[in-house]
């Protein structure tokens, strides 16, 4: 495996879409979209400004949003997941979302990529002057709740999050 991180672009729309496809229409972490929009080449376009705004210090974002780097998990030219880094912690990112959510194309799953892309985006957000990351996982998805342990996370707690649509969930924390 030689797994790299590449921030969206039109070069990967082909691999992109038919990772996109493969999740059929679930909920995608990471990717700064949602799953069900048609992966077609405005969608991917608009994708790509959208992360590159999000990523610049200097623009104009959404008030109910935060600055983040997306990235695209690419093995081999082949687009297996999605990471993304938010910068800080607004009320919603503090109680369900966390600095980091990431999410694996079904079909590669247990292979390591998540693991190998959360370090890669911990050393990302060290490079970032980022002391302390929060991520989250269902409370019943073992896999990810083990990839964030083997990456330093400690658990802090486990929470009703209906309240924000989501099921219980584990908040864990990284010291960089």
């Amino acid at each position: 495996m030689a797994l790299t991180l590449v921030r969206p672009t039109m070069d990967l729309f082909a691999a992109w879409a038919e990772a996109l496809a493969e999740f059929g229409g679930a909920d995608v972490h990471g990717m700064g979209m949602d799953a069900s929009t048609a992966p077609d080449r405005a969608s991917c376009a608009a994708l790509v400004e959208l992360a590159e705004r999000f990523a610049d210090p200097g623009a104009e974002i959404p008030a109910d949003k935060v600055h983040a780097d997306h990235f695209w998990m690419v093995d081999d030219g082949e687009v297996v997941g999605f990471i993304g880094l938010r910068w800080e912690l607004n009320a919603y990112l503090a109680h369900v979302g966390g600095h980091i959510g990431y999410s694996v194309r079904p079909s590669r799953r247990r292979r390591g990529h998540a693991g190998a892309a959360l370090r890669m985006v911990l050393d990302h957000a060290r490079e970032r002057g980022i002391g302390r990351v929060m991520l989250t996982c269902d409370d019943d998805n073992r896999g990810s709740a083990r990839t964030i342990e083997g990456a330093g996370g400690v658990l802090g707690d486990v929470i009703d999050a209906s309240d924000a649509g989501h099921p219980r969930l584990r908040r864990y924390w990284i010291e960089l």
